[in-house]
Parts: C-alpha cells; structure tokens; sequence
C-alpha cells in the first residue's frame, strides 16, 4: 500500500510516499481502508520536530525523528477486517476516528483500537468526516469539559476560524452561550454564518480593550499574555488555554506554544481562584465521537471543506508557504459543505483600535484531507479551514 513516511525532522521533503505492506488488525483492532484522512497543524509540528521540548517529553517523539513513521490522524473510511475480540464494527462499516499519537492516517490502509473509532457521521461525506475528530473533540473538550460552558455565558473564540475554531463557535452556541469570534477581516462572513452573535476583527481591534468581560475566554493563538487575557474575564471568568503559534524565522523553539500552557498552570496553582486551565492535548474517545456525530446529524456542528489534493501531495500541504506565512495562507472557507446550512445570523463586526500581534512564522491552521475520490489522481486532499489547536485566525 501507499503511505506518506517520514524518517528525520525537517521541511516537507522528509515526507515520502513509499510502499509499505498492509498492516495486520490485532485481536481489538479494526483494518480501515482509509478514504480520507484530514491534515492538521499537529502534523505540520511533528514534521518539523517543533517545539524541541516535545521530542523530550512527547511519548511518540524521538530526538531526531518520530517513533511513528506514517503521519496522519483524523481519517475516515470503511473497515476492511476486524479482530476476533471487536463486537462493534464488522467489514463494510463506515468509520472514522482519531489515531492521535498512534498516527498512521496518510496511507491507504491503517489498524486502530475499536475504541478510537466510531460510527461515520450517516450526512457527511468521507471527506467531511476526516475534518471532524481532532478538531471538534479539540472544542468540544475545551468547551464543554475544560471551560463548562453553561446557557447565558459570555463566550470569546480567539481563532474563531480556525479549524478548532469553526467548531468551537458552533459548539458554544448549542451549549447555549452568547458567543463572539475573533478572525480577520475576510473571514468576517465565515464567522458570522457559523452563528457568532458578534464578530471582532483583530485587525483593527483588540479584544482585551475593548470593555466587554466574557465568561470564558478560549484562546487558540497564543498571541496574547495571561494578563491580557484576565483583563478580558468577568470576575468568576476561565480561560481556557489550548495551543498556539510556533516557530519563529522558520526554526523550531525551545518551548513553543508550550510556554503560555506552562505559565498558565503554574499561575493557576498559585492563585486562590483557578482562572486559567490549560490542556495540550486529548486522548481518542469514541464517546466524544459520538457526541460529535449526534450534532452533525442533527444539524448543529458541521465541517467546511475547502479544497482538495493527491495523497501525494501531502508535503505540498504542509508546505512552508502555506504554514509558516501569514500573507500567503490559504483561501479562506466556503459555506458549499455544509450539509444542513448552518444558521447564518448576522454578527456585530466591530471596528476600533488595536493591531494583532501575531508572531511572523505562526502556522497559519489551514488542515488539509486527502481522498480517493474525484479529480485527476486516484486520491485527493481536501482542505477543511484553517484547523488545529495550535492556531487560529
């Protein structure tokens, strides 16, 4: 089978797509046959081995390059062969799942535990659902679990398009929260059509000034400091820090986007109030799976897809110019994909005083998705926005 490899860290030419046999499902595993698998800005920060601190800490991180050979998370598919031990699936059924730090997603075929699956969302195509797992269980956690979101909250979404933010400002609207997104200027619209009740444009403001207080703050750039982001709360508010940008000039940090995490878990032991929580990263869950197929199908959560590429061109999706520099990042999303239209309320988009602050280098969170299906080459990658906990803009 086809799989994109990687050795050694560094620039996208370490990915290359090679031959390798099919793997053998374990006794609890599932054999999918992969017909689409979503590239995620996580995959851009193993491929260059970025921070330095994570090749010391992360399990599946070695000093010069991952433990796990095939990149790739997010997938979606059709089971192929199951274990003696798997009672939930059965060859034929339409999955998808997170491998997370297992990887394995850019090949044709991959093995996971039948609990890191669940279910293909039945409205959504392959491609849409490969979008969904990392990033919306990123949102949903953040939100949900981390933030605890309850009806009549003041929400702010920093990185409200990005893709964890696409799904954040979805999320934090059925939890019933009056939610506002921070974005760009041209993803004004984006924001708005995904139901933000108010949309800042960090361009031209900034969100820590302009008076308002929120009841949480969830932040996924990284671009502000933790006392900034406390002039934003009301006095009983939370942020709830998850990622951020990376690498300056194009190196590899020490800490990256690790520090405001760091700093936020220490503050928050040391304070009497816990007004700050922090979490990296998130284990597989089928549950948080199944959650997120419920929402899809009833028409409150939905993916965007963007554009699509070979397998082959995974290196090209992860490429520098698209990553590392704000000018030049990709196009932003269109609403074409979203199977049930999502509510296009129309948002307060505020002008005033303020200029971002945003690191030159900071990968922009454009994730990708290949599929087999369509355009000229076999498989193809789509691009959902702009996704990942690590950005947003």
């Amino acid at each position: 089978m086809k799989a994109i490899v990687q050795d050694r860290y560094g620039p996208p030419d370490v990915l290359q797509l090679t031959d390798i046999d099919v793997p053998v499902p374990a006794d609890n595993e599932l054999l999918v046959r992969v017909h689409a698998a979503s590239v995620n800005a996580r995959d851009w920060h193993i491929m260059r081995g970025d921070p330095y601190l994570a090749r010391l800490v992360a399990p599946t991180w070695g000093s010069t390059g991952p433990k796990s050979k095939i990149r790739g998370s997010d997938f979606a598919g059709r089971v192929e062969a199951v274990g003696r031990r798997v009672a939930r699936f059965r060859p034929g059924d339409e999955v998808y799942g997170d491998l997370r730090e297992a990887d394995g997603a850019f090949a044709e075929y991959l093995c996971l535990p039948e609990d890191f699956a669940e279910s293909k969302p039945a409205d959504l195509s392959f491609e849409q659902a490969a979008a969904v797992p990392l990033a919306a269980s990123t949102a949903l956690v953040g939100l949900h679990e981390v933030g605890a979101v309850r009806p009549g909250h003041r929400v702010l979404v920093n990185g409200a398009s990005g893709g964890v933010g696409t799904f954040a400002v979805q999320i934090a609207k059925w939890l019933g929260a009056d939610v506002t997104g921070v974005c760009s200027t041209r993803n004004i619209g984006l924001v708005q059509s995904l139901g933000a009740d108010h949309v800042l444009d960090y361009t031209s403001e900034d969100f820590t000034r302009t008076g308002q207080r929120y009841d949480v703050v969830f932040d996924l750039v990284a671009n502000r400091s933790l006392t900034e982001l406390r002039r934003a709360l009301t006095p009983t508010g939370t942020v709830v820090l998850s990622g951020g940008g990376v690498s300056a000039n194009g190196r590899p940090r020490i800490v990256g986007p690790m520090a405001l995490a760091i700093r936020g878990l220490m503050l928050s032991r040391l304070a009497r109030r816990h007004w700050v929580r922090a979490f990296t990263t998130i284990p597989p869950s089928k549950d948080h799976l199944a959650t997120l197929r419920d929402l899809i199908e009833s028409g409150k959560v939905a993916p965007i897809i963007d554009r699509a590429y070979p397998l082959s061109a995974v290196p090209d999706a992860l490429g520098t110019s698209k990553w590392s520099t704000p000018a030049r990042r990709w196009s932003s999303a269109s609403r074409r994909d979203f199977p049930h239209g999502c509510a296009n309320r129309p948002g307060r988009v505020s002008r005033g005083f303020g200029t971002p602050r945003r690191r030159a280098g900071t990968p922009t969170p454009v994730s990708a998705v290949w599929s087999e299906t369509g355009g000229h080459s076999r498989h193809r990658l789509v691009t959902p926005p702009l996704h990942h906990r690590y950005a947003g803009t």
